[in-house]
């Protein structure tokens, strides 16, 4: 095992990472901006490196400096979270060939996986099921309009180095195509830097259900059942859940074997997520593999009772993993609501500012992950989440009904939250029936 961890984030996923170090007995580094010089994992971290101005491309996305804090500070890992550097190929290699050792998947896996239309290629032949689609580097209107006749509308755009919900356009006709194309293109070249896209079959109502994967160095892959990440908006995640209210005993096993073999296919090692269109029929269909940690893996450890960042530190020091498929049961239901400086009644709009009170709540099966306090500043600079309030209930119904006493409970004053916008979820007729799809915040459903 290593001795030092670079934590290469911010937020509430930097103490996630030092406290799952500290249960390893390792010394951790925290880097930070000038923007967040009082952020609140600098309090606890053994050493600390400023890595730029406020800007993520001055500081938090350049690597030279990230690395360059790793050597001065002596540390001799690098845990990158997720966002930022998390999937970066060139991150990963550049951390391998300063002899500072990943805590993440190998650069070879983040260049396939980072690449969507190579993963998805790389899933079929796997046998793990995708959409109908064709990627193409060079895909001009014409030959675009070819090919979403042949699938049928509506088609998805998106990019082919995509990711986090950027680069994907839903289009229900050619000329809905037509203008979309080069909007995804472009936002796929300032996004990723590559205009590459493909196409695939889009389905209507379709939910958006993931599987957690583990895998060591020598080996050994399993999964950790699904979670359910249908409500969304624009593609952004703002409730999870698991399990799934519409996945099946059967289903769940079918979707897990598919995961793994897709796992075992790449030679993934690490903590990483099998994503899956599932339809209303209950076929399920490869979207994308996500090769780090995930915003919403608390809802999988409740359930379980793994610390998946524990057990990713541990299979980055090539401890052959201690856990089999047989020891993952499910125990009960968990909700995980990300709490956003948003304000839901003006579309969202991000809310930056002072928090002038912040009073978490609490009791028994209450998590708070949160990087906030009192007189904390929201920086505009960055992601607008505050903290993810995390439940665990016996059941289902149960777990809403200890997720709707924390939200009521969750005092936040000086910036607005998404507080109001799941509490009239969680009284949804629809979402208490497990009804609802990827799409269906948007369409004001509820």
């Amino acid at each position: 095992m290593f001795k030092r961890v670079l934590i290469a984030n911010r937020g509430e996923i930097a103490l996630r990472i030092l406290r799952a170090c500290r249960l390893l007995g390792l010394e951790t580094v925290g880097i930070y901006s000038k923007a967040d010089a009082a952020a609140l994992h600098l309090r606890y971290v053994d050493r600390k490196v400023c890595v730029g101005p406020a800007s993520s491309g001055e500081s938090y996305l350049k690597i030279r400096n990230i690395i360059g804090a790793a050597e001065i500070s002596g540390a001799d890992a690098v845990h990158p979270g997720y966002g930022f550097l998390a999937e970066s190929e060139e991150f990963a290699r550049a951390c391998r060939e300063n002899g500072l050792v990943f805590i993440g998947p190998s650069p070879e896996s983040l260049a396939l996986m980072g690449h969507k239309a190579r993963a998805r290629e790389a899933m079929a032949e796997a046998g793990v099921p995708v959409l109908p689609g064709i990627s193409s580097r060079d895909l001009d209107e014409s030959g675009a309009l070819k090919i979403a006749d042949e699938l049928g509308y509506p088609v998805l755009i998106k990019a082919a180095l995509g990711g986090g919900g950027k680069g994907m356009r839903v289009v229900h006709d050619r000329q809905e195509l037509v203008k979309a194309l080069p909007l995804v293109k472009a936002e796929a070249r300032h996004s990723f830097g590559s205009e590459e896209i493909y196409l695939e079959k889009f389905l209507r109502r379709a939910r958006h259900v993931e599987i957690q994967i583990l895998a060591d160095r020598h080996g050994n892959v399993i999964h950790l059942n699904e979670r359910e990440c249908s409500i969304q908006r624009r593609n952004q995640k703002l409730l999870e859940e698991a399990p799934s209210p519409a996945v099946s005993p059967e289903l769940r096993t079918r979707m897990g074997e598919a995961a793994v073999r897709g796992a075992v296919a790449i030679g993934y090692d690490s903590a990483g997520t099998m994503e899956f269109l599932l339809d209303e029929e209950g076929n399920f269909y490869f979207m994308e593999f996500n090769a780090r940690i995930q915003v919403e893996h608390p809802v999988t450890e409740l359930i379980t009772g793994v610390d998946l960042v524990v057990e990713q530190i541990r299979n980055a020091s090539d401890e052959p993993m201690a856990l089999s498929q047989k020891d993952i049961i499910i125990n009960g239901h968990a909700i995980e609501c990300r709490i956003n400086a948003e304000d839901y009644h003006r579309g969202f709009l991000p809310t930056p500012g002072i928090i002038e009170r912040w009073s978490p709540p609490g009791g028994p099966h209450v998590r708070v992950d949160t990087h906030c306090y009192q007189g904390y500043h929201v920086s505009p600079n960055y992601d607008s989440l505050l903290a993810k309030l995390i439940v665990h209930g016996r059941d289902r119904e149960e777990a809403i009904r200890i997720m709707r006493q924390a939200l009521l409970e969750f005092e936040i004053e000086g910036v607005s939250t998404l507080i109001p916008f799941h509490l009239r979820l969680l009284s949804n007729p629809d979402f208490l029936a497990g009804n609802y799809h990827t799409r269906w915040v948007e369409q004001g459903m509820f």
